[in-house]
């Protein structure tokens, strides 16, 4: 694709990376076929085609509109479009640099300022959604239906007693699921232990910097990913040898700490060597020899739901799938598995209307072939498809530490 880019922003970093993104744009369309909100809604400016050229034109100095904000605003940021893609154009960072420059170009209205402030200052810190979920529990049986049900339930957390390995690992303990869901990673790490493995949490690793830096706030994004930078290297300097994630949409963030930190020089090579050890726990659990399971016995069907940030963001397609079938555990047939569920991180509370019809298309799917129980491996998944399940929705790695 050719670009006309203005002189000003070609002297920026920003500039020089969407240029060359776009550059690598054939424009044939087949991303197209694969895009949720072009399948819902039919407009080429609602698909991966449109909105590119909408940052093209942003880019080359044409006005800038709430339209073309909203455009973006629709984009889930599943990278469907880059699984899909022939020429491997990287369109999660081009959209992401698109937000950037248009949340300047053409501000928002006070209301929508202060909910995106809000969403950044809450999901972003444990304590702070930990507190806000208690309370809604508390008022839960007076709340309206459709938020009653976002709710979720209590899980109590089993002690995290493992034994010392010399192989260690870091985990991950992120924001809404260290608040939500505490037990996946105790699950994470009893399995490990099994495994000759110590998984080990830094205590000063906060947020991933995910929220931030998908709601245009760049900045406070390279601040969390820099603070998770220093708690983790004295760990990498003792011989970690991973750090595992158990929210698939924190490894596909992490996983890119050394392109987004890529220019500044005192976290440069740090960053490329945190995302060079991040691995996805499917990743840990597919490399070693797990113990004889007998899931078989127990007849349990399992309907998974692969996160986009699995299986378009980090490429790990197949691989969770895998492990539980080798577990024993049948695994149902999901009709459109590549398909968002609609959560995608604050997109399920910014844009509740898509997002609701996702989250129908895909239980109908998950649902289809009756299983026992649907497992999943994001927490912002697993919450936003247990709003609407009519079966257990659980983190496959749980499920699998269970029948262990």
């Amino acid at each position: 694709m050719q670009t006309k880019i203005t002189q000003a922003l070609l002297d920026t970093t920003q500039g020089r990376e969407a240029d060359s993104i776009l550059r690598s744009c054939v424009h044939c369309g087949f991303c197209t076929a694969t895009c949720p909100t072009y399948q819902l809604l039919g407009d080429e400016l609602d698909g991966p085609r449109g909105r590119i050229y909408l940052i093209k034109q942003v880019l080359e100095g044409s006005e800038v509109t709430a339209k073309t904000r909203n455009h973006l605003d629709r984009c889930l940021t599943c990278r469907a479009c880059e699984t899909t893609c022939p020429s491997g154009v990287r369109y999660g960072r081009l959209v992401d640099i698109g937000r950037e420059l248009v949340e300047h170009m053409a501000p928002r209205g006070a209301f929508e300022k202060f909910q995106r402030f809000a969403l950044r200052k809450i999901f972003a810190y444990p304590k702070r959604i930990g507190s806000l979920i208690r309370i809604g529990r508390v008022f839960k049986p007076v709340l309206p239906a459709a938020l009653a049900k976002k709710i979720p339930q209590r899980q109590q957390a089993r002690d995290w007693q493992v034994s010392s390995h010399p192989r260690k690992m870091m985990v991950l303990q992120g924001c809404v699921q260290s608040a939500v869901t505490p037990d996946t990673n105790t699950a994470s790490a009893k399995l490990l232990d099994k495994l000759g493995i110590e998984l080990i949490a830094a205590p000063r690793a906060a947020c991933c910097g995910a929220v931030s830096h998908h709601l245009s706030a760049p900045e406070e994004a390279l601040n969390f990913m820099r603070n998770n930078i220093d708690a983790w290297w004295l760990h990498i300097e003792q011989g970690a040898e991973a750090i595992v994630i158990t929210a698939s949409g924190c490894g596909a963030v992490i996983k890119e700490y050394g392109i987004l930190l890529q220019h500044d020089n005192a976290y440069a090579e740090k960053a490329k060597r945190v995302s060079a050890l991040a691995k996805d726990i499917s990743e840990i659990m597919l490399a070693e020899t797990l113990p004889m399971i007998k899931a078989e016995d127990a007849n349990i069907k399992v309907a998974f739901h692969s996160p986009c940030t699995l299986q378009h963001g980090q490429q790990l397609n197949g691989v969770v799938e895998q492990i539980l079938e080798k577990a024993g555990f049948a695994l149902c047939k999901v009709n459109d598995s590549h398909l968002c569920c609609g959560s995608a991180g604050t997109y399920s509370i910014l844009q509740p209307r898509l997002s609701g019809q996702l989250l129908k298309n895909k239980l109908d799917s998950l649902e289809a072939d009756e299983p026992d129980v649907i497992a999943t491996a994001n927490i912002g998944c697993q919450l936003h498809l247990a709003t609407g399940a009519n079966k257990p929705v659980v983190h496959w790695i749980e499920l699998l530490e269970a029948y262990l």
